[in-house]
């Protein structure tokens, strides 16, 4: 008889057979690790493609953020080493693309702190967007804005935006815990507003926040509702200062369970490792024997990262085609944040 790894397994390849809630929790705590994330990577191989592009992203607006995310080294409210810098300017931005384009870099995305980014400072970013649109083309750009409205989702895709990055975090029961300032369902209708509008999504979680398997499961359950092209799985990274800053880290087998089971539920997905991948020991290359196929290469927004050049040979290892990279990426300048995803 077939245990149920494999069953859904077979079921998932077979048929895009869609695991519950209840299955998943099931796969979770299967006593056989190594089959768990065996039969994701095979999941993986049958339902994702095989070839990884680079992208990276500009971090326009950092620090001085309101809200009060628990996590999170931007919040003003907490006493971190985060050192608040503001707009962007047109210029620098349009400079920061075609030196990306000249590395054959296919993607680049703008990010600013703060819960939403509007009036004179979002006019401002249209005019980069549609200067970018205009001198580089063939980049796509995207966008990591906070809760805007659906007019200006309709605004970023007029200018030559095609991706909108808003992550949901964690469930909707867990997120009042890690933050008050705005709610989950805001964060939901800011992906459907980009959704309605045309734009593609990038949307993921944290994990690490305290929350339970459980909650863990139905981020992936909500995630698989909205589709996102690319789904970045965190994994927390505790910042001095944050009120997070002492948080029980995750195990290995704990995370490689999680990414195994998203694989399950999302079969289809780019599940990108993001943050945290280094607590997982060898550049974090288990999580793409267990299901992933993606992942942010380079320093993150206020952790560090790993370079480009060890993790694209560690994907060309793992049988990952690596397009748009015709020289190595740690010539970038130190202004660019990189990230290879599979797209």
């Amino acid at each position: 008889m077939k245990n149920i790894v494999e069953e859904l397994k077979e079921k998932i390849i077979a048929c895009d057979y869609k695991v519950n809630f209840e299955e998943a929790l099931l796969l979770y705590s299967f006593e056989d690790a190594g089959q768990l994330f065996s039969a994701a990577n095979q999941i993986r191989m049958a339902k994702c493609p095989r070839e990884t592009s680079v992208c990276s992203i500009i971090n326009a607006k950092q620090g001085n953020c309101g809200e009060d995310c628990k996590y999170c080294a931007q919040s003003c409210r907490w006493k971190t080493s985060c050192k608040p810098s503001g707009l962007i300017g047109l210029e620098e931005a349009v400079e920061k693309c075609r030196k990306a384009l000249d590395f054959k870099v296919p993607r680049l995305s703008l990010v600013t702190a703060g819960r939403a980014l509007i009036g004179k400072d979002f006019l401002h970013l249209l005019e980069c967007f549609r200067a970018i649109s205009k001198q580089c083309p063939g980049l796509k750009t995207c966008a990591s804005l906070g809760i805007i409205s659906y007019q200006q989702m309709l605004d970023l895709k007029a200018a030559g935006v095609v991706r909108y990055h808003h992550n949901l975090e964690t469930s909707r029961e867990f997120f009042p815990n890690i933050c008050t300032t705005h709610t989950w369902q805001e964060r939901m209708n800011t992906l459907l507003a980009a959704r309605k509008a045309g734009l593609e999504l990038c949307c993921g979680g944290i994990i690490g926040l305290g929350e339970s398997r459980s909650d863990r499961i139905k981020l992936a359950l909500e995630l698989r509702s909205v589709d996102p092209e690319s789904i970045p799985i965190n994994v927390l990274s505790p910042i001095k200062g944050t009120p997070l800053e002492n948080a029980e880290a995750l195990g290995k087998e704990e995370i490689l369970r999680t990414i195994a089971v998203f694989r399950f539920i999302l079969p289809h997905s780019t599940l990108r490792m993001a943050a945290g991948r280094k607590s997982l020991g060898a550049n974090g290359r288990d999580a793409f024997l267990s299901g992933a196929n993606a992942l942010i290469s380079g320093d993150l927004l206020t952790v560090a990262g790993t370079t480009n050049e060890d993790d694209l040979a560690m994907l060309k290892d793992l049988g990952f085609a690596v397009a748009g990279v015709v020289r190595s990426l740690r010539e970038l300048p130190s202004y660019f944040v990189t990230r290879g995803f599979i797209c």
